[in-house]
């Protein structure tokens, strides 16, 4: 049974750093994306950061240029290096991969996380 499996979350103070960590847990034939949305209460989930298979990534508005998405060699896992927080960033942050099976290599499957909580504090 394919999990991702969420680590990092917590609280910190503002101008603090936070790494979250996700990794695909499970028999699978690859990852063709792993994300990081996040989301609060009343407000549509939102894109953090992105990678793909190729290394390629993307970042939202809010994350650029203090968030940081990577790969971790030879595992099946992301890390979110989060920098310069603010109260602002304090929401619960889900992991999303786009994996693919054997059994249907060109169709990759969504998989999500539980969610871990970060807190940012003035």
């Amino acid at each position: 049974q394919v999990q991702l499996l969420e680590s990092g979350g917590g609280s910190v103070q503002t101008g603090g750093s936070l790494r979250l960590s996700c990794k695909v847990s499970g028999r699978i034939f690859g990852i063709t994306s792993m994300q990081w949305f996040r989301q609060t209460p009343g407000n549509q989930r939102e894109l953090v950061a992105s990678i793909n298979s190729e290394g390629s990534t993307n970042y939202g508005n809010s994350a650029r240029g203090r968030f940081t998405i990577s790969r971790v060699n030879g595992d099946n896992a992301v890390d979110l290096q989060m920098n310069s927080l603010t109260p602002e960033d304090t929401a619960v942050y889900t992991c999303y991969a786009q994996i693919l099976f054997l059994s249907s290599w060109a169709q990759p499957h969504d998989f999500w996380g539980q969610g871990t909580q970060v807190t940012v504090t003035s």
